[in-house]
């Protein structure tokens, strides 16, 4: 918390925060205001919610000292950058950038937010250091909308790879280097974005559809149809990484591809050595690389699904009831800080004590168990517990009256 506490002018917030991401490494069963404002034993939560959404500090400052937080403990020289979204089902109309879209987590047309993030991939860990949350169009045209979610008078439309390349731009402008970016097929199939990875000397792996059509010295080709081409001989077997069931093996082929731009492009290609399904990426790099490389950037973007899964089932990343954009932002990144404590403590653990026989290495779920009930679990008396269930039923009364009163009035 030392290194964030120069973002806050007062003792009050400094030690707020402390109190909010003290909740949001505990083992509180659903975390928002009301939860942890009870967990830290302040009598209402009007405190808690003044930091997120009125008290004077940048939430991108502490973005930045996330991720060099991040960079410090978990440095690899063979990191990856990950780019990928994630949806959190939302109600009603008001929530900043809600609108019905395909969310992953649902896996279907939902009422839904999306942000995009930017995951830090190296051998010692993963966690986030950049987010950026996605404005539909529905939003920035209109913008009464906007101005009403606290979103800025200049807020324009950008699309999820055009936000993908604004973090990655974030974190080389900071001076950190980084030889890859892994992501999904929203990203690998555009072109801007691979553009903009080529002027900076950064290489790519990222997945394409099986439509997506590539230029090579026969001509151009749908990826599915030069794949239907790789004589059997091309194929080689090749871990994508460790997973939780052993490595991932897949049959892999890559194809030279002629792109007039300078550096190495490549068609990579992976099949199922189960059900033969076929996946594509579009690879670059500034000089030529070999495949157990691109293999091992590809199998590294599976990391922004565990950061997501722990990001959420852990600190809470989904769980804020906030609707305006300044709530958002500094609750998510919050919740990344949250995590990348966990991450780095699981980092530092497996380094400093490895894991004796019989025993798996600590994970940032037993280590979020064990900090939680040795470190910072507290005791409240009844007192306190009776003042909060009267504070719940008062504001429960409120919120029935005047669901009543507008009832009423539609009925007249």
């Amino acid at each position: 918390m030392s290194r964030i506490a120069g973002r806050f002018a007062r003792v009050e917030p400094r030690r707020r925060v402390r109190d909010l991401v003290l909740g949001l490494v505990s083992d509180l069963p659903r975390k928002n205001c009301w939860s942890i404002a009870e967990w830290a034993g302040e009598a209402s939560p009007d405190g808690m919610q003044h930091l997120l959404g009125r008290a004077k500090w940048d939430a991108d400052c502490v973005r930045d000292d996330v991720r060099e937080y991040v960079l410090e403990y978990l440095h690899d020289e063979d990191a990856v950058l990950v780019v990928d979204e994630t949806g959190d089902v939302k109600k009603g109309t008001h929530t900043v950038g809600v609108q019905r879209q395909y969310t992953g987590t649902a896996g279907r047309i939902e009422n839904s937010q999306v942000a995009v993030y930017l995951v830090y991939a190296g051998r010692r860990g993963h966690a986030a250091v950049d987010r950026e949350l996605y404005i539909p169009r529905s939003w920035t045209c209109d913008p009464d909308r906007c101005r009403a979610a606290g979103l800025g008078e200049d807020t324009v439309f950008a699309t999820k790879p055009d936000l993908a390349a604004r973090m990655i731009g974030r974190f080389l402008d900071a001076g950190h280097r980084v030889s890859w970016v892994a992501g999904d097929e929203v990203y690998g199939g555009n072109p801007r974005l691979r553009a903009a990875l080529e002027e900076r000397g950064v290489g790519y792996v990222l997945a394409v559809a099986c439509s997506a059509e590539v230029t090579t010295g026969a001509g151009k080709f749908r990826t599915d149809a030069l794949a239907a081409k790789v004589p059997k001989r091309a194929w080689q077997k090749l871990s994508a990484g460790a997973g939780a069931k052993g490595h991932r093996f897949y049959d892999w082929a890559v194809i030279e591809l002629a792109e007039p731009r300078p550096g190495s492009h490549r068609l990579l290609i992976r099949r199922s050595r189960t059900t033969g399904e076929l996946a594509y990426y579009r690879c670059f790099s500034p000089t030529s690389a070999p495949l157990t490389a691109l293999v091992r950037v590809a199998g590294s973007r599976w990391r922004v699904e565990e950061t997501f899964q722990a990001g959420k089932g852990l600190p809470g990343l989904d769980e804020h009831q906030v609707r305006r954009f300044t709530s958002w932002s500094r609750w998510v990144t919050l919740a990344m800080l949250a995590h990348a404590f966990l991450a780095v403590v699981r980092a530092d653990e497996h380094a400093r004590h490895p894991a004796p026989d019989g025993l798996i290495p600590l994970t940032c779920n037993e280590i979020q168990k064990l900090f939680t009930t040795l470190v910072v679990r507290p005791v409240r008396d009844a007192a306190h517990q009776l003042r909060w269930s009267a504070w719940r039923r008062r504001h429960q009364a409120r919120a029935q009256a005047g669901h009543y009163r507008r009832q009423t009035a539609h009925q007249t």
